[in-house]
């Protein structure tokens, strides 16, 4: 193929990545700055590990974002995706197919069954979806969702909205109404915020994008009661906790005995997932009781690529994997490994989280460097975790992380705290 240079000495013969990158380095990145200059460009992977395209390799310990939750490169999923893409890549949803039933019944039966699922291509849709069926299922005049301060729930605007974080509100001012923010594992203000317009308690059983904070088991079953007696929905965030990565299937069951009694009462009444759903195929899905979904009539709400036979495929290997795995008890084992561990390494104040999904707080003072500020300097030694907080970062591994590749990772991470001489 002929190529020819531009006036920036790219050539057209270079991938669309490498062709990006080389123009990022000289300034004229082709990408929006949503993210900030990307300090790394990774074209490979497999399991925990990511190669640089200079072929240095990472223990990825962040699994973008708790998406990659069995791996890079899983053999199940690229034969699915391979498969499936010579068999029927795309039908309108105004038509059923095969993998998109097995993964809706699946679904349904972690969840305890009694249930219905839409789906749909990422998280943030996915709390669209159950924001609509709430307010639908409310009837008009009961629309408002209150969610919690420091709580994440997507970037568009209604998501963004029902996020519990005022400073990223700002700049997109006016965000669509219908939304109120209370203090995280606190029932009493979220009782007193309530009145006959709310519709529906959104909160995440982990929040992992405020901070990796657990709510408290007896304020998930006070906001469940809250919701019986109002007569409101209540949804839960599972976008980042579901499939496994806390330990459970979905962070709702830590607090859920299936024997009934005083724990039985937390079952929420909308769930929302993605993530690690497709494995890095973007999927996305609402499950709802059947009661709650049936609020949803042809027309009220609609996605062209919603579980699409690819994305379904890829979601359907991973269910399969992962029960075969036994993906709950692998998460809470390995989970409970990188936990004590980290408690040992100097400069680590404190862990919180639940299963893969840990927060590691920080002396900041002895390491000399804040979260984001330490997040990075791993990267550079070949560790990918990320900064949550000024004083705290974030592990969310694969669930296939070995104890070798933990001491390994840990390794790293001692070295960078180490690295200014205050810390042995």
């Amino acid at each position: 193929m002929t190529q020819t240079t531009t006036a920036t000495g790219a050539t057209n013969g270079l991938s669309p990545h490498a062709a990006a990158m080389g123009a990022a380095e000289l300034g004229h990145c082709p990408l929006m700055p949503t993210y900030g200059p990307p300090p790394v460009q990774f074209v490979r992977g497999s399991g925990c590990e990511l190669y640089d395209r200079d072929g240095k390799r990472y223990l990825d310990f962040l699994a973008g974002l708790a998406v990659t939750s069995l791996g890079h490169s899983h053999p199940a999923v690229a034969d699915a995706l391979n498969e499936q893409a010579r068999t029927l890549l795309h039908v309108s949803n105004l038509f059923g197919t095969e993998p998109q039933v097995e993964v809706a019944q699946t679904i349904d039966r972690l969840q305890g069954g009694g249930g219905q699922v839409f789906f749909c291509n990422s998280g943030a849709e996915s709390l669209e979806g159950a924001i609509k069926l709430a307010r639908k299922h409310g009837g008009r005049g009961c629309y408002v969702v209150v969610s919690a301060l420091r709580s994440f729930h997507g970037r568009t605007l209604a998501t963004l909205h029902a996020t519990g974080q005022p400073e990223k509100h700002e700049t997109f001012q006016p965000l669509p109404e219908g939304f109120r923010h209370v203090p995280y594992n606190d029932a009493e203000a979220l009782e007193a915020a309530l009145d006959p317009s709310c519709c529906a308690v959104l909160l995440e059983v982990v929040q992992g994008e405020g901070g990796v904070n657990v709510a408290d088991s007896a304020y998930l079953h006070r906001v469940r009661e809250i919701c019986d007696e109002r007569g409101m929905v209540f949804i839960v965030d599972e976008v980042q906790t579901g499939l496994a990565r806390t330990g459970e299937w979905f962070a709702w069951h830590h607090h859920f005995d299936p024997a009934g009694g005083p724990t039985g009462a937390v079952r929420p009444d909308i769930v929302t997932m993605a993530k690690a759903l497709g494995n890095g195929v973007p999927i996305g899905a609402v499950w709802a009781r059947r009661e709650v979904a049936a609020a949803f009539q042809p027309g009220d709400h609609a996605t062209t690529f919603g579980g699409q036979p690819l994305a379904a495929s890829a979601a359907r290997a991973v269910l399969r994997t992962m029960e075969a795995i036994g993906a709950p008890a692998v998460a809470a084992a390995r989970g409970e490994e990188l936990a004590g561990k980290l408690m040992g390494v100097p400069g680590v104040v404190d862990t919180r989280g639940l299963g893969l999904l840990i927060a590691a707080e920080l002396d900041t003072d002895a390491a000399g460097r804040s979260g984001p500020e330490v997040a990075a300097a791993c990267l550079e030694a070949g560790l990918v975790i990320n900064g949550i907080t000024p004083t705290a970062v974030r592990f969310a591994p694969p669930l296939v992380v070995s104890s070798e590749q933990i001491d390994e990772g840990l390794a790293i991470f001692a070295s960078v705290l180490a690295s200014n001489g205050k810390l042995g």
